[in-house]
Order: C-alpha cells, then sequence, then structure tokens
C-alpha cells in the first residue's frame, strides 16, 4: 500500500498556549464526537504483535496519539500517513531495547508497549510511564500478571528489565479492575503458549473492540466484555483493518457542555449504548434527552427542571470517571445539592478547588474522594489551568457558561485528549481561541 512516511514525531514545545474564552454565548447546531482515544492508544502496541501490515483508521489527532507514533518508531516500528485519521502500521524490524524512555514519560499506555515486545522476542526495557496527574497507577499489577506467564522482572534505577523464555498461559485473578492491565494481559497471552483466563477482568467498550479486532487478525479471545477473560495462544496473528469506534467520553462531555450552557445541540457520530450510566443519572437529574442509533439530540428547555444528584464513579458499565469533572460543573448549574463521589483516583477531584476560589462555585470537599456541590450557582471568568485532560475540559465548560472572560492555561492537557477543541466549538458559537 502507498502512503506517506511520518517522520520522527518532536517532543519539544516551545510555547504554552491558552485558550481564551467569553462566556455566556449559547451553543447552537451539531458536534461531531471523534475516534476513541482509549482504543486509538492500545493499537499501537498491539501493532507489535505481527510483523504484517495493519491499517486503522478513525484515529484521533491528539497529543498522545502523536507520542504514540514516536514510541512505535522508537523500537524499529514504521508508520504511514494513509489520509487524514489513518495509518498504517507494521513491526518488521524491530528493536525491543530501544524504546525511548522521555515518551514514555509521557503517556500511561507506554507500559502496554512491554506485553507485546516481552510476547515476542523475550526481553524488554522499560523506565516509567507518564499521563494526568490523577491519583497512583502502580505498576506491580502488571508484573504480577507479565509473572504468572513466565516472565522475569528485575529492577534497577532506570527502570525495568522484563525477561522470558516463552511465555505460557496461566491463570491470573485481577486484585483490582485495572483496564490497563486487562489491555496488557491479552496482549501478553495472545502469542503465550497455551491457555491464560483472566477473572475480574476490566469490561469496557474499547477493550472489547480491541479484542474483537485481534481475533479478526487470528487470535483466539473469548469472553471479553465480561469479568472473566479466556485467551488461547496463537503463533502468529496477519495483517487487518481496523475503524476506531466512537469515543464515549468526549461524547459525555459534550453532553454535558450542551446542557451546562443551556443549549440544545445534537451530539452525533456516537454509540449510546456505550453510555447507559450517564443517561440514567441524566434522568434523575431530570433532563429529558433524545437518543437515537447514534445521536443525542439535546431537547430546548430540557435544562430548566435539572437538580442535584448522587453519583458514583465506577469501573464500567458504571459511572465513567473521565466523565466526572464535566459534570461535576454540570451540577453547579442544577438545583439543590448534588454528591460527587470519585471511587477511581484520589486526585481527580482537586480541579474542584479553581472553580471555587476563582470562578464562585460552591462545592465542599468532604475528603479525597467525595465533594458536594451547591447549585444553581452564577460563575466568573477567571485565571485557571488545565491540570489534567478531563479536568482541564471541565474547565473549559464552565469559561463557556461563566459571566465575563476565562483564560485556560496549560491546554496542552487538552490537547492530549480532544481534537481541535477551539475550532469545533467555534463552528457551534462559541468566544473561544487559542492564543500563546
Amino acid at each position: 500500500m502507498g502512503y506517506n512516511k511520518i517522520n520522527a514525531i518532536p517532543l519539544k514545545y516551545h510555547t504554552m498556549p491558552k485558550f481564551i474564552i467569553e462566556g455566556g454565548y449559547p451553543l447552537k447546531g451539531e458536534i461531531r464526537v471523534g475516534g476513541a482515544k482509549n482504543m486509538a492508544l492500545k493499537l499501537f502496541p498491539a501493532a507489535l504483535l505481527t510483523d504484517k501490515e495493519w491499517v486503522i483508521s478513525n484515529v484521533p489527532a491528539l497529543e498522545d496519539i502523536r507520542h504514540s507514533v514516536g514510541l512505535f518508531q522508537s523500537v524499529g516500528g514504521e508508520v504511514g500517513n494513509v489520509s487524514a485519521g489513518t495509518y498504517s502500521l507494521r513491526a518488521k524490524d524491530i528493536r525491543p531495547e530501544n524504546m525511548d524512555p522521555n515518551i514514555c514519560l509521557k503517556i500511561q499506555t507506554s507500559i502496554l508497549m512491554c506485553a507485546p515486545l516481552l510476547a515476542r522476542y523475550g526481553k524488554v526495557f522499560f523506565s516509567k510511564p507518564g499521563g494526568c496527574a490523577i491519583g497512583p497507577r502502580p505498576h506491580d499489577i502488571f508484573w504480577a500478571g507479565f509473572k504468572t506467564l513466565g516472565a522475569k522482572i528485575k529492577k534497577n534505577k532506570h527502570g525495568y528489565l522484563l525477561t522470558a523464555k516463552g511465555l505460557r498461559g496461566s491463570k491470573f485473578v485481577f486484585p483490582w479492575i485495572s483496564v490497563g492491565a486487562t489491555e496488557a494481559m491479552i496482549l501478553a497471552a495472545v502469542l503465550a503458549k497455551g491457555k491464560t483466563i483472566l477473572k475480574n477482568a476490566a469490561c469496557e467498550p474499547e477493550i472489547s473492540a480491541l479484542a474483537d479486532f485481534l481475533n479478526e487478525c487470528g487470535a483466539k479471545i473469548r469472553g471479553v466484555g465480561s469479568p472473566t477473560v479466556e485467551i488461547t495462544g496463537v503463533n502468529s496473528l496477519s495483517g487487518g483493518k481496523c475503524k476506531v469506534i466512537p469515543d464515549r467520553i468526549e461524547a459525555g462531555s459534550f453532553i454535558a457542555m450542551g446542557l451546562a450552557a443551556k443549549s440544545p445541540i445534537k451530539i452525533t457520530n456516537m454509540n449510546p449504548d456505550h453510555l447507559d450510566a450517564l443517561w440514567s443519572s441524566l434522568s434523575k437529574c431530570g433532563v429529558n434527552l433524545d437518543i437515537g442509533r447514534d445521536f443525542v439530540q439535546i431537547k430546548p428547555d430540557s435544562w430548566k427542571k435539572m437538580k442535584g444528584v448522587e453519583i458514583r464513579t465506577h469501573e464500567y458499565p458504571g459511572f465513567p470517571t473521565d466523565l466526572q469533572p464535566p459534570f461535576t460543573v454540570l451540577m453547579t448549574q442544577a438545583k439543590g445539592l448534588s454528591l460527587i463521589h470519585e471511587t477511581i483516583y484520589e486526585r481527580r477531584l482537586f480541579f474542584t478547588d479553581m472553580l471555587n476560589n476563582q470562578m464562585g462555585a460552591k462545592i465542599i470537599i468532604c475528603d479525597p474522594h467525595r465533594a458536594i456541590v451547591q447549585g444553581p450557582t452564577k460563575l466568573f471568568g477567571a485565571k485557571v489551568i488545565s491540570p489534567d485532560i478531563r479536568a482541564g475540559l471541565a474547565m473549559v465548560i464552565a469559561g463557556l457558561i461563566a459571566k465575563g472572560k476565562t483564560e485556560v492555561e496549560n491546554i496542552y492537557q487538552i490537547d492530549r485528549g480532544y481534537e481541535n477543541l477551539e475550532e469545533r466549538l467555534r463552528r457551534m458559537g462559541a468566544k473561544i481561541t487559542r492564543a500563546a
């Protein structure tokens, strides 16, 4: 297949852009949901399982995707740009010891590279992953899983050396539900000898979509989408084509944005079946939505009777932790009290300090995992910062509904998870610009 070769990805940033938002303008029209970040990122390490070509489409143009491209290239992977949002990946002449530690520090999913490299080459050196500063994400669960498959792990001051003389299937029970560890064990077990059984596995739609594609390429994976996954190892995988599923987190964030901005917008190119917990919570709030096969329309005035509600984040199919920040901003506009119980990450509620101290919200942080939101309250423009991807989007929503001008700094974090956000919002009538 002919394609344009992608050059090495530059990782130094010479400017620190920010968003400048003039609040109070209603949104109108439609906004299309992009490809799922949390699936697309996993296709780069998965492509290391075979030397055949994969073509992946509907890939969002995000900073984390750029880093994934760079990390894949650092070990010798070939990346071609077929067209906008479509890439060709091939892992033919791989150097597993060359994983770039500087890129590893920028994305949490870098740890997933260990699984296919260990499975195919029996050796990999890994420094440590980066990602959002929303709470500890211990690596022990990954190492414990790899060890059950026969890997040996040595730690030194620079990182971890993983070795294996051929991985062998085994049974592994996750001590707690972990999306990343579930994906890592699936990737490691696909080429392992014999059968692997995973219990207490994560059930996210992005994992199911990844497994479905691996099966199309010759893998033997059963039970994905349930707590018990069974993988029978195969000798090799074939090439294939994969379209990334719609991003359910982006879809849910845009719905919260439309409701907070009191705007009857339409969110398209999404899968409503992936957001049942959100629909349940919004129903309790008194919100009226038109939910179609691949769209959601916010009905006019559906926010007028919106009242406070309790949410508790949980692994899928529960309320997504990644939707908690935009939902918290939404609850500042609901009548009465809302209890936000963040069970996954202990630092994910810290962004509410900015909503309180700089923008006029009334939120009581009970402890690192619980906050009480009193609404409705008027928000006021201020200078704030984007501490992570999801809180960054929440601050943008706050700026859209606040009185006056809001400046959101450190929007590199937002660019990691939302493609061309300001352009998409301007097309809907938002007054938002990017400035150096």
